[in-house]
C-alpha cells in the first residue's frame, strides 16, 4: 500500500470527536480508525500492538542496536467538528495553477487569490475535499505518515535504530488526547507528536490556553408588553462579544499574538450559552487575559444584575516551551533529520496545541511537535500535497535513525 493509498483509505473513515460526549473515545465512531491500525500493525509485523478499552493504540519497533534511547512517535486519529457533514470523499488533483474547484454545486473553490501558498504547489499532486467537510490530514497525515515509516523500517535492515514506540490517540481535538494515555506502558524515554503544518515547520512553542463557558440569563417577556422589563439574552451575549478586543481574534493575529475566540453560541431570549477559548504564549499575558475576562462578566452583571452572567473558566494546557528547554538535543535532532533530506527547518510556534504539550507538562515526557505537509486544516479548503507526506516520511526515518 502506498502513502497515498493508506492517507485515503484513513480520512475517508469518519472520527468526528464529540465535545459533548461521554467517556473516551467521545464518538463511538473513533474505534473504525482505531481497530483498523491495529490490524494494520500486526500484519506488518510491529511488536506488542495493544488497542485498549479506550481506543489508544500502541505498537513498538524492538531496537536493533544496543544504548540507544527509544523514541516515541504519536499522532491523533479523530478529525475536528468544524464543519458539518460525516461523508468524507476526498479527491487528488494534479495541479497545474489557478483555482481548483472544490464543489461546483455550492460555488466552493481554493484559489491561489484566497490562498497564495497554492503558488507554491504547481506541478504536484494535491489532496483536496469535495468541499463538504474537512479533509481530516489533521492528523490523519500523521497517522499515515507514521505508519508508512513504520512499514519502511521493518521492510529495510540495514536501518539501525533504537526502540520505536508508537501511539495513536482518540479525541485530540476536544482537548483530552493525552487524558489516559499511558505513558508507562508506550515505553519512550521522548517523543514527537507529528501534528503539524507546513513540511518544513518544527515547533516546540505553543500556546497556553483556557476555555470559557459563558451562560447568559435573560428575562422575556411578551415584546408586546416588553418595554422596561425584557432582558434579552442575545442581546446580553452580543454585547459580551462586542467588548472582547475586536483586534485581538484570530483573524487579526499571527506568530506569538494571543487572541479572544468566540467559538458558538446557542440559546433564545431567556438564555444564551456562548463558547469561547482564550490563547496566549506568554503566560502573563496569557493570565491577563483571562482576568479581562473575569472583569468583563463583572462589569456586565454590575449593569445588568448580579447573575445575568455567568462565567465558567478553565485551563486546557500550558506553552511546553519551559518541559522541552533542558531538552534542546530533540530539536537539534529533528532539524539535523529535515536537513539530510533536503528540508530547510524552520522553527515557529503553534497556534494551537497538541498532546505533546499536555504530555510534556502532565505525564513528564518531553514531545515537540512536528510538521505533516498539510495546509487550511479545520476547513473545508484543507489540503495537502502528496510529495510533503513523502518527505516528512523521510524525515521520520532519519530522526529514527541510530
Amino acid at each position: 500500500m502506498t502513502l497515498q493509498e493508506r492517507f485515503l483509505r484513513y480520512v475517508k473513515i469518519n472520527t468526528t470527536s464529540d465535545e459533548n460526549g461521554q467517556g473516551c473515545p467521545s464518538a463511538a465512531c473513533e474505534w473504525e480508525l482505531a481497530r483498523l491500525l491495529a490490524d494494520e500493525m500486526r500484519e506488518m509485523g510491529v511488536s506488542n500492538v495493544r488497542l485498549d478499552a479506550h481506543a489508544y493504540v500502541y505498537g513498538e519497533i524492538p531496537a536493533n542496536c544496543e544504548h540507544v534511547p527509544a523514541i516515541g512517535l504519536i499522532a491523533h486519529m479523530d478529525t475536528v467538528d468544524a464543519v458539518p457533514g460525516r461523508a468524507f470523499h476526498p479527491r487528488v488533483v494534479e495541479y497545474q495553477g489557478g483555482d481548483i474547484c472544490l464543489n461546483a454545486e455550492k460555488g466552493i473553490v481554493l484559489s491561489e487569490k484566497d490562498f497564495p501558498e497554492l503558488s507554491q504547489r504547481r506541478g504536484k499532486h494535491l489532496i483536496v475535499t469535495d468541499g463538504t467537510t474537512v479533509l481530516g490530514a489533521d492528523d490523519k497525515a500523521g497517522v499515515a505518515e507514521i505508519m508508512t515509516l513504520c512499514e519502511r523500517v521493518l521492510q529495510d535492515g540495514s536501518i539501525r535504530h533504537g526502540k520505536i514506540c508508537i501511539g495513536f490517540t482518540p479525541d485530540e481535538e476536544i482537548g483530552s488526547g493525552a487524558d489516559l494515555f499511558d505513558v508507562p506502558a508506550f515505553g519512550a524515554d521522548f517523543a514527537y507528536t507529528v501534528d503539524g503544518g507546513e513540511i518544513n515547520e518544527l515547533e516546540y512553542e505553543n500556546f497556553n490556553a483556557a476555555s470559557a463557558k459563558v451562560m447568559v440569563h435573560g428575562r422575556n417577556i411578551h415584546p408586546g408588553s416588553a418595554k422596561n422589563k425584557m432582558k434579552n439574552a442575545i442581546l446580553l451575549a452580543n454585547q459580551f462579544i462586542s467588548l472582547l478586543p475586536a483586534a485581538e481574534a484570530p483573524a487579526h493575529t499571527e506568530g506569538y499574538e494571543g487572541f479572544y475566540h468566540v467559538t458558538d453560541l446557542a440559546g433564545n431570549e431567556s438564555q444564551v450559552v456562548l463558547h469561547a477559548i482564550i490563547r496566549d504564549h506568554d503566560l502573563e499575558k496569557f493570565n491577563a487575559r483571562k482576568a479581562f475576562v473575569e472583569r468583563l462578566t463583572a462589569y456586565l452583571n454590575d449593569q445588568w444584575g448580579r447573575g445575568t452572567f455567568r462565567l465558567d473558566m478553565k485551563d486546557s494546557y500550558y506553552n511546553m516551551k519551559e518541559k522541552i528547554r533542558p531538552h534542546m538535543e530533540l530539536i537539534e535532532n529533528a532539524k539535523a533529520a529535515m536537513e539530510a533530506v533536503g528540508v530547510e527547518p524552520v522553527i515557529v510556534p503553534i497556534r494551537g496545541g497538541t498532546d505533546g504539550a499536555r504530555l510534556s507538562w502532565e505525564r513528564d515526557i518531553p514531545c515537540p511537535n512536528l510538521c505533516t505537509g498539510g495546509a487550511n486544516f479545520h476547513g473545508v479548503h484543507e489540503f495537502i500535497p502528496v510529495p510533503s507526506m513523502e518527505k516528512m516520511v523521510q524525515v521520520l526515518v532519519e530522526l529514527v535513525k541510530a
